[in-house]
């Protein structure tokens, strides 16, 4: 089979353009983030040499100016927010009021069926497992790595290995998984690695990812795997910024290691505990990327992401689609302004 340049002149035009807009848009950014604010600096120092030539007061800078200027700045980002974050909130909100086809208004219709639907309320349940279980497991075990490799001989080497997965994408990470989970007849060499490890133990290998619950925790194992090492990350860098001074006091007190855990040490790490918490909390209402690979949403694994791309996508429920993301958006807000204040606390205080 050749390929026709020919035929494809259109989309090959519609790439070129798409680049010359790049190009543009990006080019004028960075020259005007280039040339104005070499502008304003001439222009300040032509005042500061006329004032000084002429014994005249230094002029003073204005505070509407640099309002202006600051303004300025924020323009290219305001826009994009609102082309990318704030239109698309609004269109997909109103699009949760109407039917499948987004012609005709339905009230709270979507809203009762995400509610009264029993498949829909499985997803909310796996959502609500999701939530409970990944936050506090990758954090705990992201905590008893950070206080492990602390100060050990080869600490690098084990952080770099622990925080791998991260670099992997959640793709990536859930095709791994999959063989681990890979599933052959009794009479055929597993390739899976937890069927290998059952038959070498004198049991039978199973289905794992067919078998709900235990399905969605084994997703779950794969989202921990992923986030465990960015919770030690931050975990250790706030535990070696605890003071010096209050641990050799503490040691010169006979404090034993249980205790300086729970008295030195994770009072000192609360913020950054609250942080970890906070961040993958919000990353796990969203989790898509795992389901949709390893199960695909089938065998009662989906979560509320999945099944609202199912919904607007596969099956053409507009209406319903919205509305399931509407209520993941407002399954966040309680957390981001729960962080926000909290930030804000840390600051006065």
């Amino acid at each position: 089979m050749e390929f026709d340049f020919a035929a494809e002149q259109p989309k090959f035009l519609m790439l070129m353009y798409g680049l010359i807009a790049f190009v543009a848009v990006v080019g004028g950014l960075l020259l005007l983030l280039d040339v104005v604010p070499a502008w304003f600096a001439r222009r300040r120092e032509a005042q500061l040499v006329a004032a000084s030539a002429s014994g005249a007061p230094l002029p003073r800078r204005r505070k509407p100016r640099e309002g202006v200027f600051a303004l300025f700045f924020l323009l290219p980002t305001l826009l994009l927010l609102t082309i990318g974050l704030v239109v698309p909130a609004i269109r997909t909100t109103l699009l949760s009021f109407m039917d499948a086809g987004s012609n005709d208004w339905v009230g709270l219709q979507n809203y009762g069926w995400m509610f009264s639907e029993d498949s829909i309320i499985r997803v909310l349940l796996n959502t609500l497992i999701w939530v409970l279980l990944v936050p506090l497991v990758a954090t705990g075990f992201g905590l008893l790595y950070a206080v492990m490799v602390d100060k050990a001989r080869f600490e690098a080497v084990a952080k770099s290995l622990i925080f791998l997965p991260m670099a992997i994408s959640f793709v990536g990470a859930s095709i791994i998984w999959k063989f681990v989970y890979a599933y052959r007849g009794d009479d055929q060499d597993q390739i899976g690695l937890l069927n290998q490890i059952v038959v070498s133990l004198g049991g039978e290998p199973k289905q794992w990812l067919l078998e709900s619950p235990l399905n969605t925790f084994l997703l779950i194992v794969i989202m921990v795997w992923i986030q465990a090492g960015f919770a030690m990350v931050v975990l250790s860098a706030a535990i070696k910024a605890i003071p010096a001074d209050i641990v050799e006091a503490a040691r010169l007190d006979g404090t034993t290691p249980w205790q300086m855990f729970w008295r030195i040490t994770m009072p000192s790490i609360r913020p950054a505990l609250i942080v970890v918490v906070v961040t993958l909390s919000i990353a796990t209402l969203k989790v898509f990327d795992i389901v949709r690979t390893a199960t695909n949403g089938n065998y009662d694994t989906s979560v509320i992401a999945n099944e609202m791309y199912n919904q607007a996508f596969r099956y053409g429920q507009n209406g319903q689609g919205s509305a399931l993301a509407v209520f993941l958006f407002v399954l966040v807000i309680p957390i981001v302004i729960y962080q926000i204040r909290n930030l804000r606390q840390q600051r006065e205080g």
